[in-house]
């Protein structure tokens, strides 16, 4: 990377100025001076002139460099916000979807055929999990679904699979991952591994320093960062983004301009929100761990975290992420009715923005799991998941802490 005056710095800059100067933009300007604007310009075009067919063909071919169509062809302003994602999560290259399903579809049909095999993580996002149980099968790709902490029963399954699947932190129990021994059994099988990092973010952990293939992430939620756009990323190698966007281009998907600038303009500031967001989450978590209207807290930052050593290992920074869960006394109506006693903290999708948000995964995000799958998983009907914002803490404990009196009332 290259200082703001196209000087090579010298060590390799920290997370936060990789994030603020990652994305180098077009420098313009008339005359003996050329100036690089502070914010990349949006180039907000479908498609691009050609002085000649041949020109364009070339192009198309990928025979010299250019731009041509809007649906994966490229495009200076996701150009910029596909090297930013490279740069963070430490890889060759990234491709940018148009939400974080794509890129999760855009990964399996890229490593995958009908015949093939599929082993999944059962601890998913709800999404995730009913594109692999009710759509690849369509297609005549298995999915078989293990538990990614019995290392034994994941070499069995790997055994002729055309592609692992995993989450880092996984949603909504906030499980870790033991990523150095899942890339370790993968690489053995000869499997490529992908992970879904959103919930740890770049900042947190670079799925790729333990071997896994594919890092993709919703960049709806703690990249972008505002509650205000939808989109997804896949980081890989050059070679893997190559298939990546051989898919994207038959099958549509790839990200609009806007909405990378808007992802460049929000992953500016990541650092320092998810340093607040996971101060507020750790904040509320131990909170929450004492009031006895709660039967448990999963967040791996605390000490009674069954994963709290591995992710104290693999996350670093000293840091466990901006996501937990609780379950309450008394199910999914003492849930319920706390959730409805919230007054600044908002019962609404997504997460990882700056507003803390509830949700009740059974109801909600892992709505498509059947419940006997879904209570094997370890999500109970009284589970209730919390993304902490930025908000200050002291007004967030108040609002937890008030919720609980007013349920009683």
């Amino acid at each position: 990377m290259t200082g703001p005056h196209g000087r090579p710095l010298g060590e390799e800059p920290g997370f936060g100025t990789r994030s603020v100067h990652g994305a180098a933009a077009s420098r313009a300007g008339s005359g003996e001076i050329a100036q690089t604007p502070a914010s990349v310009p949006i180039y907000q075009t479908s498609t691009w002139r050609f002085e000649t067919g041949d020109e364009f063909a070339e192009v198309l071919a990928g025979n010299r460099p250019g731009y041509a169509y809007g649906r994966g062809y490229g495009n200076p302003t996701v150009e910029a916000f596909e090297s930013l994602m490279a740069a963070l999560e430490r890889t060759e290259a990234a491709f940018a979807f148009s939400s974080g399903m794509s890129a999760v579809h855009a990964v399996c049909i890229a490593s995958a055929r009908a015949g093939d095999r599929i082993v999944a993580s059962r601890e998913l996002y709800g999404g995730t999990y009913s594109l692999f149980r009710e759509v690849l099968p369509r297609y005549g790709i298995e999915v078989t679904f293990v538990d990614p902490h019995d290392i034994e029963s994941l070499r069995h399954a790997l055994v002729g699979a055309a592609l692992f699947y995993c989450e880092t932190i996984a949603n909504p129990l906030c499980t870790v991952a033991d990523l150095p021994l899942l890339g370790a059994a993968c690489r053995e099988a000869g499997v490529p591994a992908a992970v879904d990092n959103t919930f740890a973010s770049p900042y947190l952990c670079n799925p790729v320093d333990h071997g896994f293939e594919f890092v993709v992430h919703s960049v709806t939620k703690v990249i972008a960062g505002h509650s205000d756009l939808v989109a997804g990323v896949v980081c890989s190698s050059t070679a893997g983004r190559g298939r990546i966007r051989a898919v994207a281009l038959d099958t549509g998907g790839a990200m609009p301009p806007f909405e990378a600038w808007l992802c460049l303009r929000g992953a500016e500031t990541l650092e320092l929100r998810m340093e607040r967001m996971c101060d507020n989450a750790d904040v509320l978590a131990r909170m929450l761990e004492a009031r006895p209207e709660v039967e448990a807290v999963h967040y791996p930052g605390l000490p009674s975290h069954p994963h709290h050593e591995r992710a104290s290992k693999l996350l670093g920074r000293g840091r466990y992420g901006s996501m937990l869960s609780i379950e309450l006394t008394g199910g999914v109506e003492a849930a319920a009715r706390w959730c409805d006693s919230l007054r600044l903290a908002w019962i609404a999708a997504s997460l990882g923005g700056t507003h803390t948000l509830v949700c009740h995964p059974a109801t909600t995000t892992h709505r498509q799991m059947p419940a006997e799958v879904r209570r094997a998983s370890g999500i109970s009907d009284g589970l209730v998941r919390i993304s902490a914002g930025i908000e200050n803490a002291a007004d967030l404990v108040a609002d937890f802490e008030g919720a609980f009196a007013r349920a009683t009332e």
